[in-house]
């Protein structure tokens, strides 16, 4: 069709088309913006909401107790295994010493060191004492911190139970929040669904059909974006149903539609030549007659072949003779092209022999004014 429209309007369409594309994106922006606002409406649940708190609170107060025990427990356990240490050090000198002593006193055998002997064992028993002492809190600290962690395990067990089941509830709460933000988008995206349907059927040929397209591109993106990626699945039941439905209604749309164009061509092909050719608008049968097709049945024609003046399947006049020149040219054009005289004029029926001034003209040859 843009082959028959002038130049200055083909730049206006493409115009216009662009307006159709920019108010589509400020409405495709403002929708966006209102749906993905839409979860907001649902209160933001936790796990908190759904567990058994009278259950609960005890074993997280017993968790957190224990927590801080064996950490505690930890701490000293590192300060009494730094003096064990030393103690142990201490001890293990003080043998050595003794050791060392005990070579020199047999070697010597002098019994006035017999008193020395007695100290020096006296102190190594507090050496050992002392270690042992150590060792006993050592022991202690491991038994409390042992305690703690199994009493911390004991109440994380009890408290995951309790965390599961909650879990389960939140979940489920979180689908029916899904399901009801669903229909909240499916509430505002599947009217102007509706809408930009009827928009399409009866208003996208009208004066304003820049904001119509626009609104209806505007309406397939929030149904097919906005919507559909959200859509339930449910094992994929909702989206083959949904799919099934939609196909069902375009189609049934598109037979019906079908079934009226034909009916309609079928009443127009009974009408004569003269009236078919009138209700044909002047840029409809340009375009079809540039896509070499008949623009009364919208079959192939071959209208390179110089003789075929009607349409072989519908039988519209496709060529005429000028009035004025005898002159063959398309029958759907408003003037000559050969001598500009305005198609107005008595045109000639590619059959009817030419009389009073116009002549019968070969194709190709000049045409002589008459004497």
């Amino acid at each position: 069709m843009s082959k028959s429209l002038r130049l200055s309007e083909k730049w206006f369409r493409r115009g216009l088309w662009l307006v159709a594309l920019v108010f589509a994106s400020f409405l495709i922006g403002l929708g966006s913006t209102v749906v993905s606002d839409l979860p907001q409406v649902e209160r933001v649940r936790g796990i908190d909401d759904f567990i058994d708190k009278p259950a609960a609170e005890p074993l997280r107060a017993t968790v957190k107790a224990s927590e801080a025990a064996e950490l505690q427990a930890a701490r000293d356990l590192d300060q009494i295994r730094l003096q064990l240490n030393a103690a142990q050090q201490a001890s293990a000198n003080a043998r050595e010493t003794f050791g060392n002593w005990i070579s020199t006193r047999r070697a010597t055998a002098q019994p006035d060191q017999d008193t020395e002997l007695i100290a020096r064992t006296k102190a190594l028993d507090a050496f050992k004492q002392k270690e042992e002492e150590l060792q006993r809190k050592v022991n202690a600290q491991q038994k409390i911190a042992l305690d703690a962690r199994q009493a911390e395990q004991r109440a994380s067990e009890a408290l995951s139970v309790l965390e599961r089941d909650a879990q389960v509830k939140l979940d489920a709460e979180y689908r029916r929040i899904e399901l009801r933000v669903f229909a909240y988008r499916l509430a505002l995206t599947l009217p102007l669904l509706v809408v930009a349907g009827w928009l399409f059927v009866k208003k996208r040929k009208s004066t304003w059909w820049p904001f119509v397209w626009g609104f209806i591109f505007f309406a397939l993106f929030a149904f097919f974006v906005e919507l559909v990626p959200y859509l339930p699945s449910y094992g994929g039941y909702v989206r083959y149903v949904v799919g099934i439905v939609l196909t069902v209604l375009v189609g049934r749309y598109a037979i019906i539609a079908l079934n009226r164009y034909l009916a309609r061509q079928k009443l127009a092909e009974q009408q004569p030549d003269q009236v078919r050719r009138e209700e044909l608008s002047y840029d409809v049968a340009l375009a079809r007659l540039g896509k070499s097709v008949c623009p009364g049945c919208e079959r192939p024609v071959d209208l390179k072949n110089n003789e075929i003046d009607f349409c072989p399947h519908c039988g519209i006049g496709l060529f005429d003779h000028c009035g004025h020149c005898s002159t063959r040219k398309s029958a759907f054009s408003k003037f000559c092209h050969a001598c500009g005289t305005s198609a107005g004029a008595q045109a000639q029926s590619p059959h009817t022999p030419v009389t009073g001034t116009a002549q019968s003209v070969t194709p190709g040859a000049p045409v002589l004014p008459a004497t």
